[in-house]
């Protein structure tokens, strides 16, 4: 006899996945999102501040100047959350890192999803994170443009 509630409503009855699976594939998501709206976000007040136009999709300058932010905000988030670690959670950090290839991105996400699995505050350390590190970037100097920039600037005058 089946009954109307005989599977999740939120999880797909051909996912062969085991809870524990679901839960790390769920987790990691959660923390590329949140990367990716930090990335996102700051993109967009950097531009305000500075006068620039909106990031375009299709720009390729837009997506590597994003990615710049992705990766410095990764690197930021990580150096933060291992300071104070016993070493077999910086263990268990590195595993998941290594595990992930060479790329670097994706190694610093799975980074976060080991450290977002042994800190019990880890999304309120992300937050107040967030706040400093955006507030510090929009506090800097805009960067300098290169020698060629600057060449090509003069040469229009």
């Amino acid at each position: 006899m089946s009954t109307p509630f005989n599977t999740s409503l939120r999880r797909d009855p051909d996912d062969p996945r085991g809870l524990a699976e679901r839960i790390e594939a769920l987790v990691a998501e959660r923390i590329e999102e949140a990367v990716e709206f930090v990335g996102m976000d700051l993109l967009i007040q950097l531009r305000r501040a500075q006068g620039r136009p909106a990031p375009e999709a299709k720009s390729a300058g837009d997506r590597q100047e994003y990615e710049g932010l992705v990766r410095e905000w990764l690197l930021h988030l990580r150096g933060a959350l291992l300071e104070g670690l016993a070493p077999e959670d910086l263990q268990k950090v590195s595993r998941a890192e290594e595990a992930r290839g060479r790329e670097e991105i994706p190694r610093l996400l799975a980074g976060q999803g080991a450290l977002a699995r042994t800190l019990p505050d880890y999304w309120q350390r992300f937050e107040t994170l967030r706040v400093a590190f955006i507030q510090a970037r929009l506090g800097a100097p805009p960067p300098r443009a290169g020698f060629l920039s600057r060449l090509l600037r003069r040469a229009r005058l």
